[in-house]
């Protein structure tokens, strides 16, 4: 297969594995993709995920990457929190959540992390549409959750003040009924504790 087909063939992934590649040409030479990676055609992600050189990376692009090169994850924590708007600092790395094992990637487009959860603290997630391809984000009442669960170093009204929270955004954007219902999710006493002091904390 010539590269031009390949990419044409191709055309409406974000990025691609060993198996989009075999839907399309079940005896695809693999040689083929180092070949492609020496010429700068493609990128290698991580191990048999690859993305085209000349696609222009932003935010989404991102988080779709993110959700793609390690299944099942929606992106989270710090990285949600800054699409929101609610902290004002740049973040380095893509942070999402995963049933699976926490695990971190260093790739040619960015930093990737991932934090673990049990699988029934996996939802609160919404999909968004990009090049007619989705992904996962936390809705931002689970993103607010999800990352005062995994940083139980937040409880008091020093540690709110650092973190530089946007209380006025939050309060506007979030659906306090379904806040107190995701909470309850995670049946976590000293979740509750923090979650009581950060929302006083953000309403004075």
């Amino acid at each position: 297969m010539q590269f031009i087909d390949f990419k044409q063939q191709l055309s409406n992934f974000v990025i691609f594995n060993l198996a989009d590649i075999r839907k399309i040409e079940a005896g695809f030479d693999l040689r083929r993709l180092s070949e492609w990676q020496n010429k700068s055609y493609i990128k290698m992600i991580r191990k048999g995920y690859y993305i085209f050189s000349d696609i222009e990376i932003n935010e989404q692009i991102l988080f779709l990457i993110a959700n793609k090169i390690y299944e099942p994850s929606y992106v989270s924590c710090e990285m949600a929190l800054s699409f929101y708007g609610l902290i004002p600092e740049g973040v380095y790395s893509v942070t999402s959540i995963s049933s699976k094992n926490t695990s971190r990637f260093k790739t040619p487009v960015a930093e990737f992390s991932y934090r673990k959860v049990k699988p029934e603290l996996f939802f609160g997630y919404k999909l968004m549409t990009i090049n007619n391809q989705q992904y996962k984000i936390a809705e931002i009442e689970k993103t607010v959750l999800d990352y005062l669960y995994l940083n139980p170093q937040m409880k008091d009204s020093a540690n709110f003040s650092e973190w530089r929270f946007n209380a006025q955004d939050f309060l506007a954007k979030v659906n306090m009924e379904k806040f107190n219902e995701y909470l309850k999710v995670f049946n976590n006493k000293q979740l509750n504790k923090r979650a009581e002091k950060f929302l006083k904390f953000i309403k004075q």
